[in-house]
């Protein structure tokens, strides 16, 4: 008998993520919400990197793209039944911010880990919020579960080609920005990486560019897979990890094809670097940015990539909770 993560994953790779979704997404996306900025950033060793401030989004993260996209897609039958996702917090608060403004009842499956600023804002959204543990019960079958019970559609984190489509508008935006700003597109993107849903829709959206996922260490099954050439999970045990939005225990079919087809390698960066990443951007650019957020900056910082050509750096959230940033700020 199929288990029911699995039987989510060949549902949502029913249908295949396009460039020109991606394309209506970011129309989509125009219409809704100012862009958020691109901000050159001097780094330590005389190079300039791009950094696309997702964590000036709404929701504090680029997730609110491919949750807008995907909900504003949904038939009227399907907006009846409502919304479920799961999500660590910044995904569902992009599903539940949108759910809202459509009238959808949205149910969230959350951690029970999860930073309560995260698990505050997505109830202050309006959703209902499900809690689970990480490490011991499947996120997928709990969602299944749900929608099984309720008739409700699921929005998945990253394994949905809306979602994919959504999230690659990212680099709509930052290609304009970087032809205006930079002199042109982007020749590599350095990418925080979870579980790959970014990194497809921008490998999507950008088929010139190099794509670099960064996910952090004892996390990073999905530069392990794309080595061996097919899906691993985390192993056993995982190492504790401040980067929340990017614990996920295994990419899925539909981003792995596409990161795989571009050929990508993916990177992992220490919790120390991720610190050092924070503080860098605080002082530097004066933005709060959340651990799993920092990820690309960190790797560029510990010259595990160089900002050679035109490099832009997704700095993809900001929801931290203000005691534990102030913290990182302040070790110095």
């Amino acid at each position: 008998m199929t288990n029911p993560s699995t039987e989510i994953a060949l549902a949502l790779s029913d249908r295949a993520p396009t460039r020109e979704g991606v394309l209506r997404a970011a129309s989509k996306m125009a219409a809704l919400l100012p862009q958020t900025p691109l901000l050159p950033l001097d780094l330590p060793n005389g190079d300039t990197a791009w950094c696309k401030a997702e964590n000036l989004q709404p929701v504090g993260a680029f997730k609110i793209r491919g949750a807008w996209h995907r909900l504003t897609d949904l038939t009227g039958d399907e907006r009846a039944r409502g919304v479920v996702a799961v999500s660590s917090g910044n995904h569902a608060q992009g599903v539940a911010w949108a759910a809202k403004r459509l009238g959808i009842k949205a149910t969230i499956a959350m951690p029970a880990d999860a930073p309560e600023v995260k698990l505050s804002a997505t109830r202050s959204h309006g959703a209902e919020v499900v809690l689970y543990q990480r490490l011991t019960q499947s996120r997928d079958a709990i969602a299944a579960q749900i929608c099984a019970a309720s008739g409700a559609v699921l929005v998945h984190a990253y394994g949905d080609p809306w979602v994919i489509e959504g999230q690659g508008s990212t680099r709509i935006e930052l290609a304009a920005q970087m032809e205006c700003f930079a002199g042109g597109a982007p020749t590599r993107i350095v990418t925080p990486c979870g579980g790959g849903g970014l990194a497809s829709g921008l490998a999507l959206a950008c088929p010139e560019a190099e794509i670099v996922p960064v996910e952090p260490e004892g996390w990073d099954d999905v530069a392990r897979s794309l080595a061996a050439g097919h899906i691993l999970h985390i192993g056993e045990n995982p190492p504790r990890t401040a980067c929340d939005a990017l614990q996920t225990m295994a990419t899925y079919p539909i981003n792995f094809a596409v990161m795989a087809a571009r050929g990508m390698n993916g990177l992992s960066v220490s919790e120390a670097e991720v610190r050092a990443a924070q503080r860098y951007a605080f002082e530097r650019l004066h933005l709060v940015v959340e651990p799993g957020g920092a990820a690309a900056l960190a790797a560029l910082l510990a010259g595990k990539v160089t900002a050679g050509g035109r490099t832009a750096v997704i700095l993809s959230g900001g929801n931290v909770d203000p005691a534990t940033f102030a913290t990182v700020i302040t070790a110095g």
